[in-house]
């Protein structure tokens, strides 16, 4: 009884914590000191997007904020990075790029790690939970142990002695051999996420359709995929925004004809060092469509981080 006791005293104790620390952040105080640290969380990129307009003297002698006592906007920066030809950005080649590359990475990662969270979750097979174990723990390799040893194989394939296990890929520099690192490196997350949210949907509902002769195969498509929404939307939004953002990997797989937006931004940074101008302007184009995917998912966002968090 005094065990019993001093855990519901202790698990109370706990609660009353999490309530006054949420009562705190929903009081008019607490709502300001957010809305005050949002506003200086953008304050950095509200200044890049003033400046990706401002005319290249303006931004060359003066700072962002005098924008608004001497405002003038123009979009010869956004021209300038976009156009193609001799001593020309075309930053619009290295845009489309960064979609070829993104979109197939996120739908076959996705994709992949749904259907590992389905078998992980609801088939039955040997060493199940070894092999969920073994996905945990490739979270804890960095990204960087793996970049060598793929790329040989990409490059020159396996070889144990003489003997050739894995043919020369010929993947190095192409689309291709870049969708598979992404897909690679992002499952591990991708499982574990989507593994949580699977295995915590509705039990008598899995049931009742193998009850009724579904199989897998019926059962992933017309129920588990369908309820699994919200948690596909937030993992979707994790995994566009690493894969659009990533520099390193598309630094060692992709070619120079397939390199993402992100790689050429960086060798715009050496080459237009000093035309800060137009690096606003190649960095706000960058930032387009993520903030499109998270504005258009964001209502999925926090219910699918959420949703299998808590069961019962």
């Amino acid at each position: 009884m005094k065990l019993r006791t001093k855990r519901q005293k202790g698990s109370i104790g706990k609660g009353s914590i999490g309530q006054s620390a949420a009562a705190t952040l929903t009081s008019k105080p607490g709502q300001a000191l957010v809305y005050l640290l949002v506003f200086l969380w953008t304050i950095p990129t509200f200044g890049i997007f003033i400046s990706s307009f401002r005319p290249e003297i303006d931004v060359k002698t003066s700072g962002w904020w005098n924008w608004f006592f001497d405002p003038g906007v123009t979009l010869d920066n956004y021209r300038q990075v976009l156009s193609s030809g001799p001593g020309q950005d075309d930053l619009w080649k290295f845009f489309l790029n960064s979609v070829q590359i993104t979109v197939p990475s996120v739908i076959l990662s996705v994709g992949l790690g749904l259907l590992a969270a389905y078998a992980l979750s609801w088939m039955k097979f040997k060493g199940r939970d070894w092999v969920f174990v073994g996905i945990v723990g490739l979270l804890m390799v960095p990204l960087q142990m793996a970049l060598i040893p793929l790329l040989q194989l990409f490059s020159g394939g396996a070889h144990i002695g003489s003997v050739t296990i894995v043919p020369d890929l010929n993947l190095t520099g192409k689309v291709y051999g870049v969708w598979i690192a992404h897909t690679a490196f992002g499952l591990p997350l991708v499982v574990f996420i989507l593994k949580t949210f699977v295995s915590g949907l509705p039990r008598d509902v899995i049931e009742a359709a193998r009850v009724d002769g579904a199989g897998h195969a019926t059962i992933f498509l017309r129920l588990v995929v369908p309820l699994s929404v919200p948690a596909l939307a937030s993992v979707a939004i994790f995994q566009f925004m690493w894969i659009w953002n990533d520099y390193l990997i598309a630094l060692i797989f992709a070619g120079r004809d397939n390199a993402p937006i992100v790689r050429h931004l960086a060798t715009l940074t050496g080459t237009r060092g000093q035309s800060y101008h137009l690096l606003t302007a190649a960095g706000m184009i960058s930032m387009v469509v993520p903030v499109a995917v998270f504005f258009a998912l964001q209502r999925y966002f926090v219910r699918g981080l959420l949703a299998g968090a808590v069961k019962g």
